[in-house]
Order: C-alpha cells, then sequence, then structure tokens
C-alpha cells in the first residue's frame, strides 16, 4: 500500500462515553464522523418501556440503519408504522420522515448507524441534558436532523 495505511477504529466498551436520557434510557456513543473519516457515525439506543426515540425528522445527507438488539422498536416511516422485534434491521433512506420509539409495553435496545457520518455526538449530549426542543431547531443543519411535522406519530404514540 502506498502513502499512509488506512487505520481501524477501535471504541472498546469500557471506553464508550454513556449519555443518560431523562426520561429513561441511554445513548452509548460509539463512533463519530471524525472517528471514521466520515464513513459512518454509530451510536447504540436504550429506551425504557414505550419510550419515544425521536420524534419526525429526515436525513438530507445520510442514509440511516437501525438493527433492534432486544425488544421491540416502533416506527413511523413516511407513513408507514412498522414494529421491528429483536433481531430485525431498518434502513431508511435520505429525505425520508422518520420517527421511533420503544412498543407499547416493551423496553428496546436498538443499534444506530448514519452513513455518510455527520458529527452527531454533540446532539446526542444535548438531548441528555434535556435541552428545550426550540434550542436544537437552529442545529438541523449541522447535525443532520431535519425535523418534520409530528401529528401523525403524536397521534400514533397517544392511539396506543
Amino acid at each position: 500500500m502506498t502513502g499512509t495505511q488506512a487505520r481501524a477504529f477501535v471504541m472498546p466498551a469500557d471506553a464508550a462515553e454513556i449519555v443518560e436520557l431523562s426520561e429513561g434510557g441511554a445513548f452509548t456513543l460509539l463512533a463519530d464522523a471524525s472517528h471514521t473519516s466520515g464513513a459512518l457515525g454509530a451510536n447504540r439506543l436504550r429506551l425504557g418501556r414505550g419510550r419515544d426515540g425521536a420524534r419526525p425528522h429526515f436525513h438530507a445527507l445520510s442514509t440511516e440503519l437501525f438493527h433492534v438488539l432486544t425488544g421491540d422498536m416502533e416506527f413511523l416511516l413516511g407513513d408507514e408504522r412498522v414494529t421491528v422485534s429483536a433481531g430485525g434491521l431498518v434502513v431508511v433512506p435520505p429525505g425520508l420522515p422518520h420517527a421511533f420509539g420503544a412498543a407499547p409495553g416493551a423496553e428496546a435496545d436498538v443499534l444506530v448507524v448514519l452513513t455518510p457520518g455527520v458529527e452527531r455526538f454533540g446532539y446526542f449530549r444535548r438531548l441528555g441534558r434535556g435541552q428545550p426542543f426550540d434550542d436544537l431547531l437552529p442545529e438541523q443543519d449541522r447535525y443532520d436532523v431535519h425535523f418534520a411535522d409530528d401529528a401523525a406519530w403524536q397521534s400514533m404514540r397517544n392511539s396506543r
């Protein structure tokens, strides 16, 4: 190989930063874009029983992959409502509004990968501090999280 040899990124389990969420659950920050030369970002999200994970949003630049490790996750993918159990996979293309949370009566643990990567650890830390939603609106381009109308998500979550 000529030039600089590519280097692998390794995040040992005991070195990963954990961001607790005020409403229960936590983000485990695994890899930000700067760790992977922009290839991807990865985190693990643990949600308490029936807890919301994210209100409707889309990513203009990136594809988002969800691998449900344990429990059951409920997704709104455009206008489609889907429940995915442990072992299941969801891939959301750029531009598709989506929302997700633990299914009613269930906890969930999910691996989330965004590719190409965007520096998002700062966003997750802000969520962990319970920052008001309106404070995140000016940061939509920075984190490639563009908020969408949440009426369908609220209706779906309230009808359970």
